[in-house]
């Protein structure tokens, strides 16, 4: 992976308040499901920081796409 990349990806970093907005939950629920498990959403941890990639939020999204009510 060259510097460039690395920097680019950097760039689409959300914190944990954007990323909140964007998934129309509070921060809180966010640190929730990162201390509990209980959803299996990426996450980059820099030292106290919490950093979510805007690309790893929308695969999450997607994978949790339903056409009909079975959670199957």
């Amino acid at each position: 992976m060259s510097l460039q990349s690395i920097v680019e990806s950097s760039r689409q970093m959300l914190d944990d308040k954007a990323a909140a907005a964007l998934l129309d939950v509070t921060p809180g629920t966010l640190s929730v499901w990162r201390s509990t498990g209980r959803y299996n959403l990426p996450f980059v941890k820099v030292g106290r920081k919490v950093r979510y990639r805007h690309s790893d939020i929308e695969a999450w999204l997607q994978k949790r796409y339903r056409e009909s009510g079975a959670t199957a």
